[in-house]
């Protein structure tokens, strides 16, 4: 079996408009690729920064190492407004440079703990590519149900129409059993 290099501390921390030079290059490269993002595969970089770049009640945030170097990035907010914006939700990017080495997990789990404080109850994710093995496995061990899977939603470029994974964690102790 393959071990993970392991990462020195990753720092998160709120993410400025001056980290957006490092982390346009991978959120490009990521959605151009098509296969896990719902967001235009040709998305401008204004159309980008304003799509993850949030303002409150929303945040960014960005990993970095002990350099100071990005490895990837999440926003977080409600997911709806209005009688909804008690249940948050995320999105997440690890520049491949920086796969498999725990980027994901403490992203993952800042916007959890971030989640909680903001008083939300719990945290949708409404379209986890069902291809997606990797981000399916991480969610669901940090406390993710799948809560259904919408067939043929997502127009993956190598599987064709494959499904988005809706998945929900309560927050406060309560267990995301289904």
């Amino acid at each position: 079996m393959r071990m993970p290099a392991i990462l020195a501390p990753v720092l998160i921390r709120d993410a400025t408009p001056d980290d957006w030079p490092a982390i346009w290059p991978f959120l490009r490269e990521i959605v151009a690729a098509g296969e896990t993002y719902t967001l235009p595969r040709d998305i401008t970089e204004d159309d980008a920064r304003a799509t993850w770049m949030l303002r409150p009640p929303g945040a960014t945030f960005v990993a970095v190492d002990d350099d100071g170097t990005v490895l990837g990035s999440a926003k977080a907010g409600p997911n709806q407004r209005g009688p909804g914006s008690h249940v948050g939700t995320g999105s997440f990017m690890v520049d491949p440079a920086a796969s498999r080495r725990g980027v994901g997990r403490a992203l993952g789990e800042h916007v959890v703990a971030w989640s909680a404080a903001q008083g939300f109850r719990g945290i949708q994710f409404n379209a986890v590519v069902e291809t997606n093995t990797r981000a399916l496995a991480l969610w669901h061990s940090l406390g993710f149900a799948t809560v259904g899977v919408v067939p043929g939603a997502f127009a993956h470029p190598v599987h064709g129409d494959v499904g988005l994974t809706v998945m929900f964690r309560p927050l406060g102790g309560e267990p995301a059993a289904r």
